[in-house]
């Protein structure tokens, strides 16, 4: 099996994000992981539920990420839900700080997947959370929109 075809079978993604947020813009970076935990994600063994991005001192982290322990690997294992350092470039690390600053926006992971050079990459995006009721009208659309499909595949 080719680098190529391994790649791009890993697509993990944080399904909760879209339901509960506003995505109003994103990024893409890369993330600072051990070797272990690279192992691990190439198996497909992460998860992004719960997980939120903070800026500290000009860098930003990803907070409570899970990357499972790698089965093979002896004491110089990693730990499940450590931060872990997000690559940005200045620009966009200052657009994400004046973005989390503002009340009721934050900076959430939406997918993680392996690029065609074979590194990990993270898309985050600035939301803003939704209310009750936007949750309904967005469970309404995605029913309207399943019975049309539906009518018309008849």
């Amino acid at each position: 099996m080719s680098k190529e075809k391994a790649s791009n079978r890993i697509q993990i993604k944080n399904k909760r994000a879209t339901f509960d947020y506003e995505l109003l813009d994103t990024f893409t970076a890369g993330i600072v992981l051990t070797g272990t935990e690279i192992k691990s994600i190439r198996l497909g063994k992460a998860s992004l539920v719960d997980t939120f991005c903070v800026v500290q001192h000009s860098e930003v982290w990803i907070k409570n990420m899970y990357i499972a322990e790698y089965f093979y690997g002896t004491y110089n294992n990693h730990s499940v839900r450590r931060d872990r350092k997000l690559l940005l470039n200045r620009k966009e690390i200052r657009k994400l700080e004046t973005a989390s600053k503002n009340s009721g926006f934050t900076v959430i992971p939406t997918r993680l997947f392996i690029n065609e050079r074979g590194l990990v990459k993270v898309v985050i995006a600035v939301a803003k959370g939704k209310r009750e009721y936007d949750k309904r009208v967005s469970l309404r659309e995605r029913d309207d929109k399943r019975e049309i499909d539906r009518a018309f595949k008849k």
